[in-house]
């Protein structure tokens, strides 16, 4: 009735105008309901509202801090400074040590944002940091790679191994720093969107700038190449190759042992790349064509961003396994490791001791 009343008091052409701008606000909800239904499956799969990651790396991350800050810094002081055979890959684990304390220290900033949910700092430590998590896990996975190369190559060509000079490995170890420092800028250039708006968060919260056709696939393809696939190829290779060459007769100055320990060496490497990068690559494209708005079934959408976190916890905690590589897989290292902490707890009881005979 109150409609009707409202009506017979209005001309026409008021009429007309209210059932225009009726139709024109409908048109718009449905419009704007189609575009997010298509353009952003994230949102309405209810996935953006998941903050179990929250807890999640901040006690990943608590974990990792303390022990990979003095497991990397003993094992990067101890290889500079007392290791010098050079058919032991050693420069390549010194590299690799390198981005692992790299990463390691921008820990404590990564615990305080997902403990408080809040940055205080500017924008470029955020990106910066956000940057050397990726910087490390492709660095980690070159070098790896070339550890168990190079182990394998001096294993099976010893011959060769005495003509290989420390530079060619300096160099190598420098073109890929160059390489995967290049090659990693687009992960952060891609989550620097919204800098102005939204000051206060920062890695899981960052937004995602979205790519064309042509360069998500060619980061894609790069990334799932160059940085697992390629890998994968060589690893396994060389675990092959060491095992087979197990099977034969030593040479005349290459001991049983020497192949044990070198035949390790390449297991560990290949424990940490599986446990540590397998996970992230597979799910690597699927979060990708996510963020893309590529797939927009809700159950691969759900189970891509759920399991993404544990993928980056899992790629952190190679800066846990790396030491353990250093430590029971080279025996130099854990000579000299053991001897200057036998020297060290030998000069402080020679030092307790004058001094206690100085008192008497």
């Amino acid at each position: 009735m109150f409609v009707k009343f409202v009506f017979r008091r209005k001309t026409n052409d008021e009429q007309k105008g209210i059932i225009t701008s009726w139709l024109t606000l409908v048109n718009a909800e449905i419009f704007k309901m189609s575009s997010n239904s298509t353009s952003d499956p994230e949102t309405i799969c209810n996935e953006t509202y998941l903050t179990f990651h929250y807890p999640l790396y901040a006690t990943t991350y608590i974990l990792i801090f303390i022990p990979g800050l003095l497991a990397n810094s003993a094992a990067l002081w101890v290889l500079c400074r007392f290791i010098s055979k050079k058919n032991k890959a050693i420069i390549f684990m010194i590299n690799l040590s390198v981005a692992d304390l790299a990463h390691v220290l921008s820990l404590p900033f990564r615990i305080y944002y997902y403990i408080s949910h809040h940055w205080p700092f500017q924008r470029i430590p955020c990106l910066l940091c956000f940057y050397l998590k990726y910087l490390n896990m492709y660095a980690s996975i070159c070098f790896l790679t070339c550890i168990s190369l190079q182990r394998c190559f001096f294993l099976l060509k010893p011959f060769r191994a005495r003509d290989w000079k420390r530079r060619y490995d300096v160099g190598i170890s420098a073109a890929i720093w160059v390489i995967v420092g290049t090659a990693c800028l687009p992960f952060p250039i891609m989550r620097s969107t919204d800098l102005a708006n939204n000051t206060d968060s920062c890695f899981a919260d960052l937004g995602y700038r979205k790519m064309n056709a042509v360069a998500l696939v060619g980061m894609i393809t790069a990334a799932e190449l160059a940085g697992f696939v390629i890998p994968v190829v060589i690893i396994a290779w060389c675990t092959w190759k060491m095992t087979i060459s197990l099977r034969q007769p030593p040479v005349a100055f290459q001991g049983i042992s020497e192949k044990q320990k070198a035949l390790r060496m390449v297991y560990m490497c290949a424990a940490v790349f599986f446990i540590c990068f397998t996970p992230y690559h597979i799910n690597f494209i699927f979060y990708t064509m996510v963020k893309e708005a590529i797939i927009s079934s809700c159950p691969i959408v759900q189970s891509t961003q759920y399991f993404h976190p544990f993928c980056l916890c899992l790629a952190s905690l190679c800066c846990l396994l790396d030491p353990i590589l250093y430590y029971f897989m080279a025996s130099e290292f854990r000579d000299q490791l053991s001897r200057h902490g036998s020297s060290v707890t030998r000069s402080r009881l020679m030092s307790r001791e004058s001094g206690s005979s100085m008192i008497g």
